[in-house]
């Protein structure tokens, strides 16, 4: 693991973030499986979202919908899934910091959202700066290349979520709880 991540796992611990979510994940009735199915909810949409617009772009979904069309009705929708996913997945992060932040999938995981949401947001940036802009002709190869990377992005953080509990039972003795 890079130190650095470690090392704001050691800053988080015993902070009053820490305090916070565990305060509340463990005092407020229900609130661990609701926030958790927020978090689920939030990843749907997203992944919905953002696969749909991808196998738009490379022309096997919804070939009859223009592409600036579906960006601009789940833009909306999709920024604030992401935003709802940021607040409900921090409630765990912040609760248990050093089972994140030294476990090397989280970290993976987080490369990959940022490379993910970073394209996402170019995607929509460029819609909004010319209209039609992956519609273009001169733009198609191009487009199905990012839309590709975009989808394998989506896929890995989707993994990585996942992966990140079983990694934690199969390398159990390494990390402290």
């Amino acid at each position: 693991m890079p130190e650095f991540f470690v090392a704001i796992g050691d800053l988080i611990n015993g902070s009053f973030l820490q305090a916070g979510s565990l305060w509340v994940l463990t005092n407020v009735p229900g609130f661990p499986p609701i926030i958790q199915t927020i978090h689920i909810l939030g990843i749907a949409v997203i992944m919905g979202t953002a696969v749909l617009l991808n196998l738009r772009l490379l022309g096997l979904a919804v070939p009859s919908q223009n592409i600036t069309e579906m960006t601009k009705r789940s833009t909306p929708i999709l920024y604030f899934a992401l935003v709802s996913n940021f607040i409900s997945g921090s409630f765990f992060v912040f609760g248990r910091p050093t089972r994140y932040f030294n476990n090397p999938v989280f970290a993976w995981k987080m490369v990959f959202l940022a490379a993910a949401v970073f394209l996402l947001i170019y995607f929509i940036g460029m819609h909004r700066k010319t209209a039609g802009y992956w519609d273009q002709e001169s733009r198609r190869w191009t487009g199905k290349t990012f839309a590709f990377i975009s989808l394998g992005s989506w896929i890995m953080v989707s993994l990585a979520g996942r992966w990140i509990a079983y990694l934690e039972h199969l390398q159990y003795p390494i990390w402290s709880f």
